[in-house]
Parts: C-alpha cells; sequence; structure tokens
C-alpha cells in the first residue's frame, strides 16, 4: 500500500489488488490512453481527464502533474519508506555527499568533467598528481555537477574543495 499525498494537503491510500487500482480500499473503474511519453486521456465516472506528468524526482517521489490545466504536487510514500520511519532510518538520503575535497596536496593533471554533467557512482572525475603517483578521483554519489573549483595545473592542497554537487 502505498500513501498518496496531493498538494501537501490531500492523503489516499493506494495499492494495486489483482491488477486493479484500489484507493482507499475502493476499486476504481477508469479507461486509460497513453498520448505520449509524459502524458495521459484517462475516463473516470463518464469524465474526461488530459493528465501530463511536468516533472518527476525519483529520489524524493515527488511529481507534478497536469490536470486538465491544473498542476498538482503528488508525493508517493511506499511501504518501505514507511518501515524505515518506524526504524528511524528515514533520514539516510540527507546525508548525501554534495561536495570532493582534495585527499591529499598535490597537482590536478587532467580534469574530465565539466559542469551541469550527470555522473554516476564512480564515474572518474579528475586526476591528481601527488607523490609522483596519478590518482584519479571518482564520484561518491550519483549527481550532478554544479562547479568546479580546479582547472587543470592547479596546485591543491590536502581538503581544499575540488567538486561541488547540486
Amino acid at each position: 500500500m502505498n500513501k498518496v499525498t496531493v498538494n501537501d494537503h490531500f492523503q489516499f491510500d493506494m495499492d494495486f489488488v489483482q491488477e486493479v487500482l484500489q484507493v482507499n480500499n475502493q476499486p476504481i473503474d477508469f479507461d486509460l490512453l497513453k498520448t505520449g511519453p509524459q502524458s495521459s486521456h484517462i475516463i473516470h465516472d463518464n469524465k474526461s481527464y488530459t493528465v501530463e506528468v511536468v516533472d518527476f524526482d525519483k529520489a524524493e517521489k515527488l511529481a507534478h502533474i497536469k490536470v486538465n490545466g491544473n498542476v498538482y504536487q503528488v508525493q508517493v510514500t511506499t511501504q518501505l519508506d514507511l518501515l524505515l520511519k518506524q526504524l528511524g532510518m528515514d533520514n539516510l538520503s540527507s546525508n548525501k555527499i554534495l561536495q570532493i575535497k582534495a585527499p591529499m596536496p598535490g597537482l590536478v593533471l587532467n580534469v574530465l568533467v565539466s559542469e551541469g554533467t550527470e555522473v554516476k557512482k564512480g564515474d572518474n572525475l579528475l586526476v591528481l598528481e601527488a607523490m609522483k603517483m596519478e590518482n584519479m578521483i571518482k564520484s561518491p554519489t550519483d549527481g550532478i555537477i554544479k562547479k568546479i573549483e580546479v582547472k587543470q595545473g592547479d596546485k591543491v592542497e590536502k581538503n581544499e574543495l575540488l567538486v561541488v554537487f547540486s
């Protein structure tokens, strides 16, 4: 069962039971026609709805959905989210890494990414030479590069800011 909150005000329990959508334990009968990658046409109780997903944040499980021209904020909380909250583990994502600092003094040999680039955990970001050894600095998280604080040829000190994630 998922908890769905619309505009921080209305809450619904939603689930699929034997491939039938149920809202607050009531089966919902509707016809759905996909009209595009982010849009659909729905008929429910003899009423027509044009639905479009304006944006979706997968990590936060938050979407902005346009229904017949009106935009709604929809937040989904899954059973796993509820369980993690009960166990006090719901704020683990708040420990997201937002910046990378130099692990040692050295010379920036090469910057392999640019600002605005989307990176995955483990992607190569830059090459740092320290004590005549080349060290590949890798992304510790998935994210988007907001700012690169160094350029090729810069000398950096330990704990100097290298990359900022958004």
